[in-house]
C-alpha cells in the first residue's frame, strides 16, 4: 500500500493515526490529573478511610475541594481509574441506588505518605517529574533542535540542570529526596535478584551515592564490606556515616576515586556524553586496579531495548528518558553502545544482568 495516497488509507487506519497523534498530544493532561490527585491528597484519603473501598459520597466530604466542583470528582476519579491509579467497584448500600466506591491499588500505594516497609514512596518522584522548572523546559525542544546550545536548560534559563538544583534549595532536596527513594527501590531489586555480585567483596566506592540509601543497604546486607559514598562535598558534608558506611567528599572528574574491590555507579552514566563516560570510567577502572587486585565495576542504568520481552510501558519509560538526557548531554544506551564505551575505556568484558523493570545491572571488568 502507498503511504502517499490518502485514498488507500482505510477509515480504521486515519482514526487509529488520528487517535493515536490526538492521545500523544494531550498526554500532559493525565499527568495533571495525577498531579491534582496527589495535591488533593485523594490516595492518602481513601487509604485511610477504612475498609478495603471508600463510596463516592465519603470521599467528596473528606476532599478540600469547593462545593461548586463536587460534581467534578467522579469524572477525575473515572480517568485515574481507567490509567490504572485505583480500583472501583459499584455497591449496593441499604437497598439505595448503587454507588461507584474506590479501592487503593499496587500504584496508589506508591503515591501514599506512608507506603509501607515493602513499599516505597514514588512521590518525590513524581513531585520531580512534574515540577513546573522542568516541564517548561520541553515546550522548547524545538527551537532547541535548531540551535547550537548544549543543553534544553542552558538554552532556556541560561544555566544546567546541575546548576539550578543546587542553587534551588527547594528543587534540590526534591530532587535529592527522590533519588534516594529511587536508591531505595534499586537496592531491594539488586540485593533480591543479584545478591550474587556483592558477595566476596570487602570495600565498594559508591560513586555520586547522594545520601547514601543504596550503599547503606548494601552495606548492612554483608557484614564484611564497607561501603564509602564519594560525591560533591556540598551534597556529603553534613552526613554522618558509620562503622561500615564513610561519606568523602570529591569531584569525580577532578579528584581520584578512592581504591576498592567494586566502584559502583547507579544511574551516573547516563548523564554524560561519551568523552565524559570515558574519562569516568578510566578513573573507575585505575580505582580497581591500585589495590594490587582486580576488581570490577558495577552499573545500575538503563539498557534501551534489555530485555528482549520487555513490557510497552517499560520500553516506553527508556525512550522518554533517553529524549530527557539528550537535553542535557546525557543519554540513555544500548547493549552495544554500552558495550563500545566499556571496549574504548580499557576494559575486556561485561555482564548484563536485566532488573524488574527498566534497569540492568552490568558488571564490568578490567
Amino acid at each position: 500500500m502507498s503511504s502517499n495516497s490518502s485514498e488507500e488509507v482505510s477509515s480504521v487506519e486515519l482514526i487509529q493515526a488520528r487517535n493515536l497523534l490526538w492521545n500523544v498530544s494531550l498526554g500532559h493532561i493525565k499527568a495533571m490529573a495525577l498531579q491534582c490527585a496527589i495535591e488533593l491528597g485523594i490516595p492518602d484519603i481513601i487509604h485511610n478511610h477504612g475498609g478495603e473501598s471508600i463510596p463516592l459520597s465519603k470521599l467528596i466530604e473528606a476532599l478540600p475541594v469547593h462545593p461548586s466542583k463536587a460534581h467534578c470528582v467522579p469524572r477525575l476519579m473515572r480517568i485515574l481509574v481507567h490509567l490504572g491509579f485505583f480500583g472501583t467497584t459499584k455497591k449496593n448500600h441499604d437497598q439505595e441506588e448503587e454507588e461507584e466506591e474506590y479501592s487503593i491499588n499496587v500504584a496508589s500505594r506508591l503515591l501514599l505518605d506512608e507506603a509501607g516497609p515493602l513499599i516505597i514512596s514514588m512521590k518525590p518522584r513524581i513531585a520531580l517529574s512534574l515540577l513546573p522548572e522542568m516541564n517548561t523546559l520541553f515546550r522548547s525542544l524545538s527551537t532547541w533542535f535548531r540551535n547550537s546550545d548544549p543543553t534544553l536548560s542552558e538554552m532556556v534559563a541560561g544555566s544546567s540542570v546541575y546548576n539550578l538544583l543546587e542553587h534551588n534549595p527547594e528543587i534540590g532536596h526534591i530532587f535529592n529526596e527522590a533519588m534516594s527513594n529511587d536508591s531505595k527501590i534499586i537496592a531491594h531489586l539488586a540485593l533480591e535478584d543479584c545478591k550474587e555480585v556483592f558477595e566476596g567483596l570487602n570495600s565498594l566506592v559508591d560513586l555520586g551515592g547522594g545520601t547514601g540509601s543504596l550503599a547503606k543497604a548494601i552495606a548492612n546486607s554483608f557484614p564484611h564490606l564497607h561501603c564509602t559514598v564519594f560525591d560533591l562535598p556540598h551534597v556529603v558534608a553534613d552526613l554522618q556515616g558509620s562503622e561500615k558506611l564513610t561519606f568523602a567528599g570529591g569531584d569525580m572528574f577532578s579528584d581520584p576515586i578512592p581504591p576498592a574491590d567494586a566502584i559502583l555507579l547507579k544511574t551516573i552514566l547516563h548523564n554524560w556524553s561519551e568523552q565524559e563516560c570515558l574519562a569516568i570510567l578510566k578513573k573507575c577502572r585505575e580505582a580497581v586496579l591500585s589495590n594490587g587486585k582486580k576488581g570490577k565495576v558495577i552499573i545500575i542504568e538503563m539498557v534501551i531495548g534489555c530485555p528482549i520481552n520487555l513490557d510497552k510501558v517499560s520500553y516506553e519509560l527508556q525512550l522518554s528518558y533517553d529524549i530527557m538526557m539528550m537535553t542535557m548531554s546525557g543519554k540513555e544506551r544500548t547493549a552495544a553502545e554500552w558495550k563500545n564505551l566499556f571496549k574504548n575505556a580499557g576494559f575486556s568484558h561485561c555482564k548484563i544482568t536485566p532488573l524488574l523493570g527498566e534497569k540492568s545491572l552490568i558488571e564490568v571488568f578490567p
